[in-house]
C-alpha cells in the first residue's frame, strides 16, 4: 500500500509540473511581446493571471475564496498575506482582481525566461541590501499612487513552521499603508503549505483543497507612524487566529540537507 501511495503521489507531482510548465511555454511568445512596452504590461499581467487559473484548475484543487466583506472596486489596497508556499503567488493572482503589483525576492528575476518578465511587471527586492529595500518601497508607493493595489508578504520569507506559526512581521507594508493612507487587507492562506511545502532537498506535492480569506480592510486614514506597531500587531493577530483554526492536524516535513534538482528556490 505504501508503494502504491508513493507511485500515485509521484504521478500527481509529475502532472502538476507539466501543468505548471506547459501553459507558460504555450503563452511565452505573448508574454515576450506584452513585456516589451510598459503600456502593454497590464496584458502581460492578465496572461499571468490566466496561467495561474489554468494551473490551479489542472492540479484538481478545490478552491474556496472567502471575503468577510466585499472589497471596493477601483480602490487601491495593500494586501498583507501569510507566506507559506510557492503556490502563494499563483493563488493570489487567481483570487485578487485587477492589475496589481507584487513585491518578491530578487531571485525570481534570475529564473530563466520568466525572470526578465517578472522584473518588468513586478517589484523585486534583495532584502540583504538597504538600497534595494528602499527602491522597492518607493516603487510600491508609486504603484499605489497609480491606483493599483500591491501585495507584500509581511513575513518577508517562508518560515520553517509555515502554516502554523508566522514569523515576526516587518514594518514595510504597514508603514506604506499609513503613509499613503490606503486600506490594508489581512489575507490568510491556511493550506498552501500542505499542497506545496518549502522543504530543502525535497520536491513534495500533496493534493489538498485550498482556501484563501480576505478579511475586512483596515482603514489607515488619520493614522500616523506612531500607530504602526498597533496596526502590525492587529493584522498579525487576525491572520494567526485564522491559521490556528485550521491547524486541526499536524502536517510537517523534515528538512533534508541533500538538495535535489527539483528543490524549489525561495520567494
Amino acid at each position: 500500500m505504501k508503494l502504491l501511495v508513493k507511485i500515485v503521489r509521484g504521478i500527481y507531482a509529475g502532472w502538476c509540473v507539466i501543468w505548471f510548465v506547459l501553459p507558460f511555454f504555450g503563452m511565452y511568445p505573448l508574454f515576450w511581446i506584452f513585456s516589451r512596452k510598459p503600456r502593454w504590461y497590464p496584458h502581460a499581467h492578465s496572461l499571468n493571471r490566466f496561467w495561474s487559473f489554468v494551473q490551479l484548475r489542472m492540479y484538481g484543487l478545490p478552491l474556496r475564496i472567502n471575503h468577510t466583506v466585499p472589497l471596493r472596486k477601483n480602490t487601491p489596497y495593500v494586501y498583507a498575506p501569510n507566506h507559506s508556499s510557492y503556490i502563494d503567488i499563483p493563488l493570489l493572482l487567481n483570487a485578487v482582481p485587477g492589475y496589481l503589483n507584487f513585491v518578491g525576492k530578487s531571485s525570481l528575476a534570475k529564473v530563466p525566461l520568466w525572470g526578465p518578465i517578472y522584473q518588468k511587471l513586478y517589484i523585486s527586492v534583495d532584502r540583504k541590501s538597504a538600497i534595494s529595500r528602499a527602491k522597492s518601497y518607493i516603487q510600491s508607493g508609486r504603484t499605489l499612487d497609480q491606483g493599483r493595489s500591491v501585495v507584500i508578504f509581511p513575513e518577508g520569507t517562508i518560515s520553517e513552521n509555515a502554516g502554523h506559526e508566522m514569523l515576526p512581521f516587518k514594518d514595510g507594508p504597514f508603514k506604506l499603508a499609513i503613509e499613503k493612507q490606503v486600506p490594508l487587507v489581512p489575507v490568510s492562506m491556511p493550506y498552501n503549505h500542505i499542497f506545496l511545502p518549502d522543504v530543502d532537498g525535497k520536491f513534495i506535492v500533496k493534493w489538498h483543497p485550498l482556501k484563501i480569506t480576505f478579511f475586512e480592510p483596515i482603514p489607515t486614514v488619520g493614522l500616523t507612524l506612531a500607530d504602526l506597531e498597533n496596526l502590525k500587531n492587529k493584522v498579525f493577530s487576525i491572520i494567526q487566529a485564522d491559521l490556528s483554526l485550521h491547524n486541526y492536524y499536524e502536517h510537517r516535513y523534515t528538512n533534508d540537507p541533500e538538495v535535489s534538482t527539483f528543490s524549489p528556490s525561495g520567494i
